[in-house]
């Protein structure tokens, strides 16, 4: 059974509800990307403020699911979520996913344990947060593809992707600003204008797309979940420590999840290709354009999800406090430092989506791909301690290739698609990019760590005996896991003065200890393995990308659903 829901009027009503269609999606969107820099930004001021020492046992893994979990569940929930939306209105579901949203917030805002306690709480309402995040994600661009026609969505997601971009701008102010008056102002911030979004939603989005009544695909739905769930914990698990090792790939309990996982994932397909009305649409795979469109958009998440992060840890651990800044200021500045990539896809991000309106999103997509994979290529060449001016240049080069990439590659994914799935197929689309941002994190942490360990302990210690640290005091901290002391840098603490006891900091000399403890000893002896890490990283980055433009060449011409053609 179909029916279409309330539809607009007429010409001069229908023209009205586009735009605001894109305000309201253009808002939730705003108010995502500012809660997530904002959060990253915060960290440091969250972990001190709840009691959590960045370097004891454990910490690492609130760490990553204060980070990643937000984006686990995202990416777990969001088929499902358009799912839902194809069947009871995408309206609907988005304006509960708006207030779903907001609660989370409230209650990340209102935590009152502090410890472990009050990490697992945090991590548990970001869960909250996630689940609304994915009635976001998942409906906004169907209901932005419901009310504009095929030769102006371009420009509409140019915009409401641009929206995304200028929100994490802007939560790098707001969250340096909000920090100093507390951590719980951070998640605060967004209850009143999620309220007033949630509000707004309600009253003015109408059901212009297809809805078909159709059962639930309950098996499929708890398979996905769960076999997701399980690789995506094993990617989280597997870049922590173990007792024997760095890195915990192959100890059983990851082993577990990530085969478990593959099992559950296998049974989803086997289960999807049965059932009367599945969650996952395999057949949606058959639209070369869809295919072509999400494969691109996977290969980009791989290449850019993980960089970013460790693009912020080479700033924060390594560069700042080289050039003079105290390590507990290093996150906000930072975050300012990386402004150049935003300023480009500011610039290229409509351009580009009303360009792809008329030609297709072919040249754009597989152009920026290569755009992508030439400034991974050029940060290779980089030194480390860099000067400024040339690392702004390459990193606005990314912005402006992300920019060209991004709109043109969802609107074409959404153009292929028959009306009465884009919430589905919007689900799928966001699912994959979802899944690739928490892989790429531990793929690149591991391809760090790798690098990290080749030659930092012996660096470490030989820098630390030769300034009297004794050599069993040396030795212990040479053999930390690297990720405790990135983790330590990036929440804005100098390593060695949490790792090294204040006990045996006083038996030196004042010039050892302030030496030891200085903002660019601890830097000066990770440099050399930091960037053999981060070759390791970048030419995992540049086959993704390359790979990406192949996918984006090969998806072919301009394509739009036969239906939706010149409407």
């Amino acid at each position: 059974m179909q029916d279409i829901s309330k539809s607009t009027s007429s010409p001069r009503g229908k023209l009205d509800y586009k735009w605001i269609a894109l305000s309201n999606t253009t808002l939730s969107m705003l108010l995502a990307f500012v809660n997530m820099s904002t959060v990253l930004l915060a960290l440091p001021v969250i972990f001190r403020g709840i009691g959590i020492n960045p370097l004891a046992p454990n910490s690492s893994d609130y760490l990553l699911w204060l980070l990643m979990g937000y984006m686990l569940v995202t990416a777990v929930f969001v088929v499902a979520c358009g799912r839902l939306g194809d069947m009871f209105g995408r309206t609907r579901m988005y304006v509960l996913g708006f207030a779903i949203f907001t609660l989370g917030s409230l209650l990340c805002a209102i935590t009152w344990s502090t410890g472990p306690a009050g990490a697992i709480e945090l991590i548990l309402f970001r869960v909250v947060q996630g689940i609304g995040g994915a009635f976001l994600f998942a409906n906004s661009t169907a209901i932005l593809t419901d009310a504009f026609p095929e030769n102006q969505r371009g420009m509409a997601m140019g915009l409401n992707q641009i929206a995304g971009i200028a929100g994490s701008f802007l939560g790098i102010l707001v969250g340096g600003l909000l920090s100093q008056v507390g951590w719980r102002w951070v998640f605060l911030f967004n209850v009143p204008i999620g309220l007033a979004g949630t509000i707004w939603a309600y009253r003015s989005l109408r059901e212009l797309g297809i809805r078909k009544k159709e059962p639930m695909d309950w098996l499929g739905n708890l398979t996905f979940a769960s076999g997701l769930t399980m690789i995506l914990i094993g990617a989280i698990y597997g870049i922590n420590p173990s007792a024997h090792s760095s890195m915990s790939w192959l100890t059983p309990f990851v082993l577990s999840m990530f085969g478990g996982g593959i099992v559950l994932l296998v049974a989803f397909v086997l289960i999807e290709q049965r059932v009367k009305a599945p969650m996952f649409r395999l057949d949606l795979f058959r639209i070369r354009a869809f295919a072509l469109g999400n494969l691109a958009g996977f290969m980009s998440s791989l290449a850019r999800g993980g960089f970013m992060l460790m693009l912020t840890i080479w700033l924060q651990g390594i560069w700042l406090p080289l050039h003079g800044y105290d390590f507990a200021v290093t996150p906000l500045w930072a975050g300012i430092f990386m402004i150049p990539s935003s300023i480009g896809i500011l610039l290229l991000g409509p351009l580009s989506g009303r360009l792809a309106d008329r030609y297709g999103a072919r040249y754009f997509a597989t152009i920026a791909m290569i755009l992508t994979a030439v400034g991974f290529a050029l940060l290779l060449i980089l030194p480390v301690n860099f000067k400024y001016p040339l690392f702004a240049t390459i990193i606005f080069l990314d912005g402006v290739s992300m920019g060209m990439f991004m709109a043109p590659n969802t609107s074409a994914i959404m153009n292929s698609l028959p009306p009465q799935h884009r919430g589905a197929g919007s689900g799928m689309r966001a699912t994959l990019m979802n899944v690739g941002n928490p892989l790429s994190m531990a793929i690149v942490f591991s391809l760090m760590i790798v690098g990290l360990n080749a030659t930092m302990p012996a660096a470490l210690f030989s820098g630390l005996v030769q300034n009297g640290i004794p050599t069993q005091i040396a030795h212990q901290v040479a053999s930390a896991p690297p990720v405790g002391y990135l983790f330590a840098a990036f929440l804005g603490y100098n390593p060695l003065a949490t790792m090294i006891p204040a006990s045996v900091l006083q038996t030196l000399s004042p010039q050892q200890a302030a030496n030891i403890t200085s903002r660019s000893f601890f830097p000066g002896l990770i440099d050399g393995a930091f960037h053999r890490g981060l070759v390791e990283v970048l030419v995992f980055c540049i086959i993704m990308c390359l790979i990406g433009a192949v996918a984006s060449w090969v998806r072919g011409g301009k394509y739009v659903y036969p239906e939706e053609s010149k409407s």
